[in-house]
């Protein structure tokens, strides 16, 4: 795991890939500058970006022109370029058998609640939350040092995982 070849390559994955991990690539791609670079996909994806999270990071001016919903198999199998980390965002992913990732990647679980399932009148307020933890949760990731991969730096990215945060990142 190094840069010396270029950034960091991040993948992000959820089950639909229509929000969860869809604003963590957006986040991280803004965040990160070049020392990382981040996609995401679904197991089952759903083919639309839900409305919601393209109208938050639109708000957030987020570059969205390039975000789609697409599968992981786009990402997957022996001649895919290796990502240094995976996430997975959803509960329901995680619990998936995933494809086998080229370059044998660090695999995180930062579950989240699906915001696109709350109710109408608190869907936004849902988006938010899930945005401001994600903004957290990645501010925190591209501030470690990650030139040594290993138990105790998985330890401490799941346990990033763990946390959640009140209010809204930019």
């Amino acid at each position: 795991m190094t840069t010396a070849d270029g950034p960091y390559r991040v993948l992000f994955l959820c089950t639909g890939n229509s929000a969860r991990s869809i604003l963590a690539e957006a986040i991280l791609n803004r965040i990160g500058g070049h020392r990382f670079k981040a996609f995401s996909a679904g197991s089952h994806p759903t083919g639309v970006v839900n409305p919601v999270a393209l109208q938050l990071l639109g708000e957030t001016n987020h570059d969205t022109t390039t975000l789609r919903s697409k599968s992981w198999d786009e990402f997957a199998g022996p001649d895919a370029v290796p990502f240094d980390f995976i996430f997975t965002v959803c509960d329901n992913a995680a619990r998936e058998t995933c494809p086998v990732w080229t370059g044998h990647p660090m695999t995180i679980h930062w579950g989240l609640p699906d915001p696109a399932s709350a109710p109408e009148e608190r869907r936004r307020e849902a988006f938010d939350e899930v945005y401001a933890t994600l903004y957290d949760r990645l501010q925190r990731f591209v501030a470690l040092p990650l030139e040594s991969p290993g138990p105790a730096m998985k330890q401490k990215l799941q346990g990033l995982g763990q946390t959640t945060t009140e209010s809204p990142g930019p």
